[in-house]
């Protein structure tokens, strides 16, 4: 059942919106997996934003209130505002951009659409690249990339900033369209714009999607050329290029230039100590993970993201009796466990094709104190679980989320 499964969930978890496999079959290593299992670890754990954070208190009577009671996404955002100045009230940009933000957590898009079109109708309003670079992705969101890619063609060339560049790859690496996102990124390289390391990941990330593993390392070389500092994901994807292809030497290389950079980033070093792990010991094959577990029973939050990658690493691996393991030990801490733990083991028991374990996962989560979630991630899982027609399972994690008073699809009524 597992291997029939996973040949079948793979690509449908991807289009469910994980974006964590390679479209090629070739690409389907462990390495790969494991990057992109990782990559999606990661974007749930850097997040501190919770599902709880769209609540509105019906007494409540600010601004943001009035926008989030509307529900329906066809009720106007204009009208609710332009009442709020006729009654005297005012707005400050600061106080847009942070409604945009939480209507964007709870994937009210249109909503957070309107805020930004009001912004750019109103002069008084001095809009950052940030702001046009969150336009081209709720355009992209809303209306199609098409729509995006002829707003940010159409702006201003004081507009077109590095934000409002990188929003237009990041859109394009998440449709896969690499021959347009490569005709972008040769823009990029021609322009006399600074960029950080999170365009060129955007361009790491597309290449090892698409299976061009090979590709990554020349976009390391035009950062390193353009004197951009990588961070921790830039690493994660330059290592995972090489790893796809079982070249550990290279891995070796450019841990030891990751050692030399990362200083006293502890999260860095928490990670260049797993791989070490990983690529030293036989792929973790013989490593007893759960006895570390076990020595640590008081473990904080903040380590806790070490044995939720333990977990990332051997789902990659396929070894489900270590993830068993791992998964058993960490019940037993004392700690607290979070939405992050959760579905970090679901996806990885997804991700297998193991059914029997994601059910009794949910079930462990029903009987937990749990009261934080992340809107985007829980959702995304809700997403795939109905993607891939696990009907049943996703009625099971929606009660779940409705009894914890967290309701999914809350925002979009």
């Amino acid at each position: 059942m597992a291997s029939r499964s996973r040949s079948i969930f793979l690509p449908l978890i991807r289009n469910g919106g994980f974006n964590i496999v390679p479209e090629n079959s070739q690409s389907l290593s462990l390495f790969n997996r494991t990057s992109y299992l990782s990559r999606f670890l990661c974007s749930i754990t850097l997040k501190g934003d919770s599902l709880t954070s769209s609540q509105v208190n019906d007494d409540d009577d600010d601004l943001r209130s009035r926008i989030f009671r509307l529900r329906l996404a066809k009720r106007s955002v204009t009208n609710v505002i332009q009442r709020w100045l006729s009654e005297g009230n005012q707005i400050s940009i600061s106080d847009l951009r942070h409604i945009s933000k939480d209507l964007r957590k709870s994937h009210r898009y249109k909503h957070a659409l309107e805020i930004s079109e009001w912004m750019v109708g109103h002069e008084e309003y001095e809009l950052s690249g940030s702001d046009y670079a969150v336009r081209i992705d709720l355009m992209t969101k809303v209306f199609g990339l098409d729509s995006a890619e002829r707003y940010f063609e159409g702006l201003p060339p004081s507009a077109k900033t590095s934000e409002t560049y990188t929003a237009l790859l990041h859109s394009y690496a998440g449709a896969k369209l690499t021959e347009k996102a490569e005709e972008l990124y040769e823009r990029i390289k021609k322009s006399n714009l600074s960029f950080n390391a999170l365009t060129y990941n955007e361009m790491m990330t597309l290449y090892m999607s698409v299976g061009h593993v090979e590709k990554v390392s020349l976009v390391v070389e035009e950062l390193k050329r353009q004197k951009v500092a990588p961070d921790i994901f830039t690493y994660n994807l330059w290592i995972s290029s090489y790893a796809a292809t079982l070249n550990i030497d290279e891995v070796r290389r450019i841990m030891e230039e990751m050692s030399r950079d990362s200083g006293s980033n502890e999260d860095w070093m928490r990670y260049i100590n797993l791989t070490n792990i990983y690529i030293t010991t036989g792929h973790l094959v013989n490593t007893e993970s759960n006895t570390l577990v076990e020595a640590e029973k008081g473990i904080t939050q903040r380590e806790w993201i070490t044995y939720d990658f333990l977990i990332i690493l051997y789902a990659g691996l396929g070894n489900k009796d270590k993830i068993d393991q791992i998964w058993k030990s960490l019940r037993m801490t004392k700690q607290k466990m979070t939405s992050r733990n959760y579905i970090c083991i679901l996806s990885s028991y997804l991700i297998l094709g193991h059914l029997k374990e994601v059910g009794e996962v949910i079930d462990q989560w029903k009987q937990s104190t749990t009261t934080d979630f992340d809107v985007s991630s829980c959702s995304r899982l809700l997403d795939a679980f109905t993607n891939v027609g696990l009907t049943e399972i996703a009625n099971n994690f929606y009660l779940l989320l409705f009894q914890k008073n967290s309701d999914p699809t809350s925002g979009s009524k």
